[in-house]
């Protein structure tokens, strides 16, 4: 029946988020796959714990978080307060700042002392992609073991990145007292050390921390889908790795009630999937956030996100005809464009895309080599075709690789103590970074009987580092001793070449993601690298159905697919949602 709760075993499972019932401890990480929801109800409990006249500090650690929509505020690295609510202080953390003062505060004391190459040495070591992670690792764990802060705020929530940057930060307190612990000299990939170091209490501190259940809870956020779920149970398993045990799950965006066709198809995916994880939902303590057809647009929305309101209309909204995915492959075989990359904010389907693509241009005749640069592994299964080829980067092979390759470099007549630099430098954890932008550079490089290599990219913050370090990687080697030559050479001049090499932003039609692929294409700009295409996936205006629930969502992606076209100048294709 239309409207109707039905009691399933997903219902049963979980229960609806109540902000004043809930069990809090004072540290809240909200993390989970990129999409899911992070950022709405992190600042939705952060607004209601504040309306309950809680202190609340609000801390976005993504580099690409948009709390600065959310609150339509100017905000910095620097806690401030809400204008109409004054018990709640927010900070959206920006990594290239943060790098920049990091830089600054390493080379200055010795401004003036050291002679001027050594200097310019020193910055270039500190501009690379390792210093953006240590710097960022640097403001995380001022705001988790800041006494002061401890003091002013009775809830400190920290709105977090997609999971493998989150993870990679949350492993950052051992791998850096580990390589504190081991290291003798004064600079290395990190830069001087001395900045590192004056700082190990506090790393130690932020451990601690993260690891006691009683001050700290980590707010494992998904939606009700496969991809997602399966996601979070890497994030929870590779979290108890690190000691850290106290968990609560949300599922966002459940659908309690049925209202018309896409609701009913949607509810019934829900169910599905929350049954086949419901042994591990099971062993956790589980909530979900109703979906309300609200589009969260104001701060009253998010204040509400929790209650009971649901907003339902006639479903009056006409279908739409946009360009379609299929139009996409027709340019690019009209175009001398061979590789192919997708980029986007996590969870707005890029894996789907790539291999939507692939099968597509495979099935004309065309010899594809599809491959994924996604630290999670995350890779559609595809039919088999001879025409057809599909790999992914592993990094633990890719980092031992280049591990034994390093080593193996060395000329005989290296000092001992410069071979123990250089094992400390390959301990570091930015080795990593370096060893699997090698593997990736080699997957472009070896596909010359290919018409099309099709590359499923990591979530945008870890694409663009990525695609940074190919400047500085050589300089890596050299310093380390290795002076081989190999793919890394030629790569960026192939990725800036527009004519071989275009960038497919993925976006869905909402508004987090549609900032986020704004900000994509102005760094894709000022890196010189082609993005003409866009895609806009699983839109719901091209669909006959109508649904109650589901009235305002249309006209809402109606709104972004009109601001896509202007920013993409009309070179967008969309996929309409469909059964997966």
């Amino acid at each position: 029946m239309e409207g109707a709760v039905v009691e399933t075993d997903a219902a049963r499972i979980t229960r609806k988020l109540a902000p004043e019932a809930i069990e809090l401890t004072k540290y809240l990480f909200f993390t989970g796959k990129g999409g899911v929801g992070k950022t709405t109800v992190s600042s939705a409990l952060a607004l209601n714990l504040a309306k309950q006249s809680f202190r609340v500090a609000l801390i976005s650690t993504d580099p690409a978080s948009n709390l600065q929509d959310v609150f339509n505020m100017n905000l910095t690295n620097e806690l401030t307060s809400h204008p109409d609510y004054e018990n709640l202080s927010i900070a959206n953390f920006d990594p290239l700042t943060a790098a920049e003062d990091y830089k600054n505060s390493v080379v200055k004391p010795y401004e003036g002392i050291l002679p001027e190459e050594t200097l310019d040495n020193m910055k270039e070591q500190l501009s690379g992609s390792c210093t953006v992670e240590v710097a960022a690792f640097n403001e995380f764990t001022h705001f988790l073991s800041d006494e002061n802060i401890e003091a002013e705020y009775d809830y400190i929530i920290f709105d977090t990145a997609p999971t493998g940057h989150t993870l990679r930060m949350l492993e950052l307190p051992t791998a850096w007292n580990d390589y504190l612990n081991t290291t003798n000299h004064d600079a290395s990939c990190l830069g001087q050390l001395s900045g590192l170091d004056e700082n190990r209490r506090k790393y130690q501190r932020a451990l601690e921390r993260l690891r006691d259940g009683t001050s700290t809870t980590m707010m494992l956020v998904t939606r009700p889908e496969q991809s997602a779920m399966q996601e979070l149970q890497r994030a929870q398993k590779e979290l108890k790795d690190l000691s850290i045990n106290h968990f609560k799950i949300i599922i966002n965006g459940y659908i309690d009630a049925v209202h018309g066709d896409i609701s009913k198809h949607k509810k019934h995916q829900q169910d599905g999937v929350i049954e086949v994880f419901s042994e591990w939902l099971n062993e956790n303590d589980v909530h979900h956030v109703s979906y309300s057809g609200r589009i969260n647009r104001t701060l009253s929305d998010l204040v509400g996100l929790f209650d009971d309101t649901i907003e339902i209309e006639a479903d009056a909204f006409e279908k739409e005809d946009h360009p379609t995915i299929e139009g996409l492959v027709e340019e690019i075989e009209r175009s001398s464009v061979r590789y192919l990359f997708t980029m986007g904010k996590g969870g707005v389907g890029k894996t789907t895309v790539a291999t939507l693509l692939a099968e597509t241009l495979a099935a004309k005749g065309y010899r594809v080599h599809l491959t994924t640069t996604d630290p999670t592994k995350e890779i559609i299964a595809i039919q088999n075709r001879d025409n057809l080829v599909t790999s992914f980067i592993d990094e633990e092979a890719a980092l031992a690789s280049y591990k034994e390759e390093v080593l193996s470099s060395l000329g005989a007549d290296i000092s001992q103590a410069d071979i123990d630099y250089i094992e400390e430098d390959l301990r570091s954890p930015c080795t990593e970074e370096i060893a699997f932008f090698k593997a990736f550079s080699e997957v472009m490089a070896n596909n010359d009987q290919a018409d099309y290599v099709v590359v499923d990219t990591a979530p945008t913050g870890h694409t663009l580092l990525l695609l940074d370090s190919s400047e500085s990687y050589h300089k890596e080697l050299e310093k380390q001793g290795n002076r081989s030559k190999d793919a890394v050479q030629t790569l960026l001049p192939k990725i800036q070449d527009q004519k071989l090499t275009q960038m497919i932003i993925v976006s869905l039609a909402e508004a987090t993601p549609y900032y986020e692929a704004s900000r994509l294409s102005d760094d894709l700009d000022r890196a010189d690298i082609g993005h003409k295409w866009w895609v806009i996936n699983q839109s719901l205006v091209t669909l006959d159905a109508q649904d109650e629930l589901f009235s305002n969502k249309k006209k809402d992606e109606s709104k972004w697919i009109g601001m896509i076209g202007t920013l993409s100048e009309n070179n967008y294709h969309l996929i309409p949602y469909k059964e997966k």
